[in-house]
């Protein structure tokens, strides 16, 4: 008995001393696992310490080069430049489409059933010709029976009375003649819209017959306040037509408006009319072109940068001349801006070889070096 004892007392010692060596086991691990946490929050505080520490860094140095590109930008450059001369033909662009030179629309300007229709699209007409007609019993009628009261007014009526049968005579004619359709002009046929048969409204808006005069074709283009200086009557255009490859089609102005007008974007401009003599039989009203006109002769011209030149209250237009001793003179001029950042000076108290300054932001430079914004 006491043997058995023995051996479950021994028992108990073996298991006390492998649990508390379990124990340890497990609150070594638990310390292990504490130090990794501890390790990996430490190590994200200082990636995050660092991260916010370069991102300061980083923010305050692009403050630092938006300051300075800034100042750099605000400031200005002195320039001089001088007043040139030079001589050059003056070449102005065109575009637009050609036309009929002349079209008539004819309508009956009285009411009543066609009686004849004298013509068919395609045919060419005489200034004159009848084109069609309406019944015109009536009007005729009228006419007769006028003339016939006129007839005997003559003998046996007051002179007030012949005056008054002689301007109804006037109207009763007129009407008369308001039943035929008669061209007005030499030309084509362009449509006909209506048939022997038909009744005709007077003050009907279509066309009964159309006519055009395609012996001359003619176009209208817009060409602006700058370029109209060098425009005259007279003045030959030179048009090429995709219609036509490998020809020059010439055209004369042939017509300036006295006023001119705004194109859509707001630039003054002037529609001047071209017209095309003798235009060869396969160009046809509505074919559009592209050309040119060319100043006569060489333009002499003063110029210098726009940029030079000051607009101040009231449209006065100024530039700064350098004087020898070194001081500057405001000097009122008139100008004209020719493009491209030029300006021809067209009055003014200034000579050719003169010295110019005037103030260049170091922004619209850097626009020009191509440090601007894209």
């Amino acid at each position: 008995m006491s043997d058995k004892n023995d051996i479950k007392i021994e028992d108990e010692k073996v298991l006390s001393e492998s649990e508390k060596r379990e124990q340890e086991l497990r609150e070594q691990a638990k310390a292990n696992k504490r130090r990794k946490r501890i390790r990996k929050i430490i190590i994200w505080l200082v990636v995050i310490a660092i991260i916010v520490l370069v991102g300061n860094w980083y923010l305050n140095l692009r403050a630092t080069m938006q300051a300075q590109q800034q100042a750099a930008l605000n400031s200005s450059t002195r320039v001089e430049v001088q007043v040139t001369q030079d001589v050059y033909t003056a070449t102005i662009d065109l575009s637009g489409y050609v036309e009929a030179y002349d079209i008539q629309e004819a309508r009956f300007r009285a009411t009543g059933p066609v009686t004849s229709v004298n013509v068919e699209e395609g045919d060419s007409v005489k200034k004159g010709d009848v084109l069609a007609s309406i019944d015109n019993t009536n009007q005729t009628y009228q006419v007769e029976s006028i003339r016939n009261q006129i007839r005997q007014a003559e003998l046996n009526g007051t002179p007030s009375q012949l005056e008054l049968l002689k301007l109804q005579l006037t109207t009763a004619e007129n009407n008369l003649e308001y039943t035929n359709l008669v061209a007005n002009f030499d030309g084509t046929v362009a449509s006909v819209n209506i048939d022997e048969g038909d009744y005709f409204e007077a003050g009907t808006t279509t066309a009964a017959i159309t006519i055009a005069d395609l012996s001359k074709l003619k176009a209208t283009v817009e060409i602006d306040e700058i370029d109209m200086q060098y425009v005259t009557l007279g003045q030959t255009a030179y048009l090429t037509f995709d219609s036509l490859p490998g020809q020059t089609i010439e055209a004369t102005v042939s017509y300036i408006p006295t006023l001119g007008t705004y194109s859509s974007q707001g630039i003054g401009v002037v529609e001047v009319e071209l017209t095309i003599d003798n235009p060869p039989a396969s160009l046809k009203p509505g074919y559009s072109f592209e050309g040119t006109i060319a100043s006569e002769g060489d333009v002499e011209m003063m110029l210098v940068p726009q940029a030079a030149v000051t607009t101040g209250r009231g449209g006065l237009t100024t530039v700064e001349r350098l004087n020898a001793d070194g001081s500057t003179e405001t000097v009122p001029v008139s100008v004209k801006y020719l493009g491209e950042g030029f300006t021809q000076l067209l009055s003014g108290n200034l000579s050719v070889g003169d010295t110019l300054v005037y103030e260049r932001s170091n922004s619209s430079m850097g626009m020009m070096m191509g440090g601007g914004p894209r």
